[in-house]
């Protein structure tokens, strides 16, 4: 006689990790504040997002990673840091909009 095995439906796999109730009905959902933007640091992280970059770019971003374990004691991984360096450019692209680096260097091209 075969046995049937249960499996997991598609809700249980694909289900979020953390707990984010929906506000009740007739209640808008919290604002965020206004403070500056923090990267998330060393937590879990449930999205994925993946970006090419050349040998050069993969190259200094290690000699980044190097120079801050060697001259500042700071051992991060590339993925920290690479966050460190988005919420750097974001948290100045919301204080200064055109005035921001990022603005300026996106118009160069």
């Amino acid at each position: 006689m075969a046995r049937r095995v249960s499996l997991p439906a598609a809700d249980d796999l694909f289900r979020p990790t953390t707990e984010d109730p929906a506000p009740p009905a007739g209640k808008a959902a919290p604002q965020p504040d206004e403070g500056p933007k923090k990267p998330s640091g060393r937590v879990r992280h449930d999205e994925k997002m993946t970006v090419y970059i050349t040998s050069d770019e993969l190259l200094e971003i290690e000699h980044a990673r190097l120079a801050l374990r060697r001259s500042h004691g700071l051992a991060v991984d590339r993925g920290r840091l690479v966050r460190e360096a988005v919420a750097l450019v974001l948290a100045d692209l919301e204080a200064h909009g055109d005035d921001s680096a990022l603005v300026r260097r996106l118009r160069q091209d």
